[in-house]
């Protein structure tokens, strides 16, 4: 393929990423009933209160992936060092094209097209490094959460309860152990003969030490701290009288069983909101604005990052380095 061909088909291919991704955000936000009940609930209460909360909330969503950017500089440093600003710019890229791929796992791509073309596979098993942090703490404290649950909220005998904070501790130190140790997984892959002769690709697992890797877990925490807030912010405003470890509680198992559940971003919302509703139903009667929260909250975490992402997808070089000084 000749250089012109080349420019035009990366045009091309970039104008189809918006346009796809803009026109699955057009469908699913017109069908959206949840996001016009909050538009609802919004209706009775005073502007300045709204924008001052709404503000809040969309600055915290700014905090998370501004958090995610530092994260992923320290992630890919291994494989090539790039600017605070060129991971912002790939996180948002990612975003966009994680609205319409299943599991999000366009964000890779998203991602990794901002580095040196032989690097970029390289680039995923980074990413893919970060991604299991933020899992581990995901279902770490969902694991908590659904013990204090099970506890609070189901009969239960005694003896059984222990079985179950027996499996809940195992279930979390068998993440944390894992994680700490992810150079077994550079072992284990060496040790297959089929997958040896990728080993330049995975090899980077085994430069991740445990005080790297705390550092990365304690930004993934302070991600977990900042979308946990949002989800507090709006459950204090529009539900005041729940209890806010009743809130962390209940956040904690809807992150925890939507990680677990494959879908698109864009269909995320259905399943957040039927979650949602299951459980918060054992502390509040107001299912509507506990939907109203959750579609407002996909809707500032995901969708508008992904509609601000757009923008960066035209800087994307597919066949060469979009490295910039």
């Amino acid at each position: 393929m000749t250089a012109q061909y080349k420019k035009i088909f990366s045009i091309l291919l970039k104008i189809s990423i918006v346009i796809f991704a803009f026109w699955f955000i057009y469908v699913k936000l017109i069908a959206n009933n949840d996001l016009k009940k909050f538009v609802s609930l919004l209706n009775s209460m005073p502007k300045a209160q709204i924008w001052t909360i709404i503000s809040t909330v969309v600055g915290l969503m700014l905090l998370n992936w501004g958090l995610e950017a530092v994260k992923w500089k320290r992630l890919i440093k291994q494989v090539e060092p790039i600017s605070l600003w060129l991971s912002i710019e790939s996180v948002f890229c990612g975003l966009t094209w994680a609205v319409f791929t299943p599991n999000r796992i366009g964000e890779y791509g998203g991602r990794v097209f901002f580095l040196s073309p032989k690097r970029r596979i390289v680039g995923v098993v980074a990413m893919t490094v970060g991604q299991i942090g933020q899992l581990v703490l995901t279902n770490v404290f969902g694991a908590i959460a659904v013990t204090v649950f099970i506890y609070r909220f189901t009969p239960i005998d005694y003896r059984l309860f222990l079985a179950v904070c027996a499996i809940s501790v195992g279930f979390c130190l068998s993440f944390i152990i894992f994680f700490f140790n992810i150079r077994w997984l550079n072992g284990i892959l060496l040790s297959i003969r089929f997958t040896r002769k990728y080993k330049k690709f995975y090899s980077i697992l085994a430069r991740y030490k445990k005080r790297e890797l705390l550092r990365i877990l304690l930004f993934c925490l302070a991600r977990y701290l900042v979308f946990s807030t949002q989800y507090y912010i709006m459950f204090e405003w529009l539900i005041p009288e729940l209890h806010i470890l009743d809130v962390m509680m209940l956040v904690s198992i809807l992150f925890f069983v939507q990680s677990s559940l494959p879908s698109l971003d864009l269909f995320d919302v259905g399943i957040r909101s039927f979650t949602a509703s299951y459980f918060f139903g054992f502390v509040t009667s107001n299912i509507v604005a506990v939907i109203a929260v959750t579609a407002s909250i996909w809707f500032i975490n995901l969708i508008i990052p992904a509609i601000l992402g757009s923008y960066f997808v035209f800087k994307l070089k597919f066949f060469g380095s979009s490295q910039r000084t």
